[in-house]
């Protein structure tokens, strides 16, 4: 539709007489009221009930995070602790070992002498 048109057909609606419009009955526009206000209504309420489900949504989704960066703050601490225990047992193991050279040259020493009693145990018989 053009502008023309358009405008031409405000025009012929502005011009009509008071008498082609009916009457407006009154109880129809209080239950239109009434039906607006039942629906106004309707709509704070339901949107109270989803103000408050976010809230509680949003509380959960903090109350998550916060449980989930405590669990990686433990798990890292322990991953550490293990790490350092790790590297002590290590070291203790190397100290151990150090320690226990001496005896591989008692064995030996051990074993030498076994085989000596043994020949001198096979002369004498």
């Amino acid at each position: 539709m053009s502008s023309c048109q358009s405008l031409d057909l405000r025009s012929r609606g502005s011009q009509r007489k008071p008498a082609d419009i009916p009457p407006i009955d009154p109880a129809v526009l209080l239950d239109l009221q009434k039906h607006t206000q039942d629906v106004a209504h309707s709509v704070e309420l339901m949107t109270r009930s989803l103000n408050g489900t976010i809230q509680n949504m949003t509380a959960l989704s903090v109350g998550y995070i916060q449980t989930y960066r405590d669990s990686v703050d433990s798990l890292g601490e322990s991953v550490d602790m293990s790490i350092k225990g790790m590297y002590t047992l290590m070291a203790r193991c190397e100290e151990l070992d150090r320690s226990m050279q001496p005896i591989h040259s008692l064995a030996k020493q051990i074993r030498d002498i076994k085989r000596t009693l043994d020949s001198l145990e096979s002369l004498c018989k």
